[in-house]
């Protein structure tokens, strides 16, 4: 991890004290991302209600610049302007780097037909199964770590041989169980959790973005 990195992660925990008992859990987070990107693979992200805009809200952070200017690597930027003479700089200019991210939470024709064709409890499993290849990684948002839709999804992502993260309250979960890594924050009424899911995943964000586009 790049210092400047380090000193980001280490804020969270000045900010938020009470994540401090989460700092192995989310550093095993960050650097199971950061070989997902590393491989070329990408983040397929689920949750409900709250979760479900955290989901939005997280593909939002990671597909454009969040903190720092992301320019395009220089050798796509020549295909640009090989490609367009009279526009590709400026869309080489405009363009920003992205870390590849899907939350499975927006497709709502796909969504709605499938709850209503075949089963609600799949929604997510079904995308997981298009999307997934062994190198992306499926990141669970469940406050309770026990939603139906939630788990099921993470059950074909580790038949699909993904690494599976959940992102859940402090109670021991069904997701907690299964998922490859658990970052279980202290609390455990629903909005309490997701308070604190929030500056977890801005964390993780943050943090990814400096290794892969900071100096």
């Amino acid at each position: 991890m790049k210092e400047s990195s380090l000193t980001l992660y280490k804020e969270l925990f000045v900010r938020y004290p009470q994540l401090k008992k989460c700092y192995p859990q989310l550093l095993n987070t960050f650097n199971s991302l950061i070989t997902c990107f590393q491989s070329g693979g990408k983040l397929l992200i689920c949750g409900n209600g709250g979760s479900a805009a955290d989901a939005a809200h997280i593909v939002g952070e990671l597909m454009k610049s969040f903190l720092l200017p992301r320019q395009i690597d220089k050798a796509f930027r020549k295909k640009l302007l090989k490609t367009d003479p009279g526009h590709g700089a400026q869309i080489a200019d405009r363009l920003q780097g992205a870390l590849p991210a899907i939350a499975l939470t927006q497709e709502n024709a796909l969504l709605s037909a499938f709850a209503n064709d075949v089963s609600p409890e799949l929604v997510f499993a079904q995308q997981v199964y298009g999307y997934g290849c062994e190198r992306d990684t499926l990141f669970c948002i469940s406050t309770s770590g026990n939603s139906q839709n939630i788990f099921n999804a993470a059950v074909v992502g580790k038949a699909k041989g993904l690494c599976t993260i959940a992102l859940t309250g402090e109670k021991p979960s069904r997701l907690s169980a299964l998922c490859d890594i658990t970052v279980s924050v202290p609390e455990t009424e629903p909005y309490k959790v997701q308070e604190l899911h929030l500056p977890i995943y801005h964390c993780l964000c943050a943090v990814l973005e400096q290794e892969f586009f900071g100096t």
